[in-house]
Parts: structure tokens; sequence; C-alpha cells
């Protein structure tokens, strides 16, 4: 992963773990960052597809569980006090059977977990409460039971789960997933952007960038802009610039954008 200097990434600091099966359905993985003490070097937040909840737990006590949607481009944070989180992934399709709302309605915004209709709501305040080896057995606990589907839903997200990998894996047209998939190209554009919250090519955009996050200074720019899928580097810098705020030379340099406060929770 691309680093820059003076500057700390979720990369660089987070472990993670798969879900368990019986969890798979509702979210891929759990990520845990350590209490960060150094409130003094800010942190970047790279693009990412996945709507997440958050349980921040701060030094001093305090705790909350909150929602961040897929968040469309980088954001640079200057942290007030010292605290650490876990993250749990949702997997696609799956924000309107926990939180009750469209993924449509959450990118690039935080809300309060309490504040949804939907049934992780209830669960906030224990959540925000538990240590890390515990957040996954309690869920394997009282999830499953919570949440129904019927046959439709299961479908929807089935064909969801199926999109999302041919576009992680290949370069595919969305025409051309659509029919492999055997539905209209509106049908599909509109599942994912209600289960993923953002478009398919916006999902493609953010997976290019974190690909050449992910294996910057493996191969020079030009090569690895081709084999990213771009035209050439000119349009990769184009791309990045648009999603970090800065081209790739002035990232791995650590002339980044000025950090600002965490964003503030908003109402779903």
């Amino acid at each position: 992963m691309l680093h820059p200097a003076h500057t700390l990434t979720e990369d660089l600091i987070e472990t993670t773990v798969a879900a368990p099966e019986s969890l798979r359905p509702w979210i891929t993985e759990m990520g845990h960052i350590p209490t960060v003490d150094d409130v003094s070097t800010p942190f970047t937040h790279i693009p990412h597809t996945a709507t997440t909840i958050v349980l921040r737990a701060e030094a001093a006590g305090h705790h909350e569980a909150m929602v961040v949607g897929p968040q469309t481009r980088a954001t640079y944070y200057q942290a007030d006090k010292p605290a650490g989180c876990l993250r749990l992934r949702l997997e696609p399709g799956a924000t309107r059977q926990l939180l009750g709302v469209p993924a449509t309605d959450l990118a690039d915004r935080v809300f309060r977990l309490a504040d949804f209709p939907g049934v992780a709501a209830d669960l906030a305040d224990e959540l925000a409460r538990l240590t890390p080896d515990e957040v996954l057995p309690f869920l394997e606990d009282v999830l499953p039971q919570r949440i129904s589907e019927d046959r439709t839903q299961r479908a929807h997200r089935t064909l969801l789960r199926t999109a999302v990998a041919a576009i992680s894996a290949a370069r595919t047209p969305i025409h051309e997933l659509a029919a492999d998939l055997a539905v209209s190209e509106r049908q599909l554009r509109n599942l994912f952007t209600a289960g993923v919250g953002i478009s398919p090519k916006h999902y493609a955009r953010i997976g290019r960038v974190r690909h050449i996050l992910a294996h910057a200074g493996s191969a020079p720019w030009a090569q690895l802009a081709t084999t990213t899928g771009y035209y050439d580097q000119s349009h990769m810098t184009a791309d990045f610039r648009t999603l970090m705020g800065v081209p790739p030379t002035s990232f791995l340099r650590g002339n980044l954008p000025a950090p600002t406060a965490c964003q503030l929770p908003s109402r779903p």
C-alpha cells in the first residue's frame, strides 16, 4: 500500500477477520483499529465501497455506535482525542435488512446506528460496549434470529453479490454484465445502487484507485496505469486526483489536503 509521509491510513494499523459463515449474508468482515494515542498525526480514510457499522471507543471511556456509508472520496481527518474502533463491513445488499434503508441514502454520510429503523439499531448500545473478542459471537447469537428474507430478496442479494464479484475481478462493461446475469442494464444499475449505495461505474473507479495504492512502487506509473485498466498514465492521474484530492506523486510525498475535524453524525 502506498503510504504518504507523516500520515496514517487504516491499512497500517487495522487488523481484519472474516465474518463467520452464519453472519456472511449480512457482514463480510470485522476490522479492529486499536486506540490511537497520537492525535497530532492526520488520519487518511481511503475511499471504500462498503457500508460500515463503526463501534468507536474513546480512551476516556465514551462509546458510540455509528454507520458510515460508502466513501466515494478520500477524507483527511485530525482527531481531537485518543480513540480506537471496530468496523463491521456490511455485505452488498444487507443495508435494508440491517438498517431499514437502501444504501443509496448513505453514501459519504455518517449516522448514529440507534437512529435507524432496522433491527441493528436495537443492538447499538450493547454493541458499543463489547470488547473486540465479544462482537462477532454476540452477533452470531442474536442476528440470525432477528432477520428474515423472502425468496425475491434472497435472489436479489445473490445477483448483487455476483455482480460485485464480477466488477471487482474484471473490467466487463455493465451492459455485458447485465446480459450475462439475464437482467436489464437498468435493473442491474438500480439494484446495484440501492444495494451498494454507489453506481457500478464508481464502484469500479474506487477499486482501481485502491489497486494503485496497493501496488504503487511495484512498476512504473505508466505500466501500473495499463495493468489497472486506464487508457494511459494521465487518465490514471486524473482519476486518482478526483478520488484522493491530490495526484499519486503528491500523495506519496505527503503533500495532502488540509485535515478537517471528524464528520458529525446526521439523521437518516
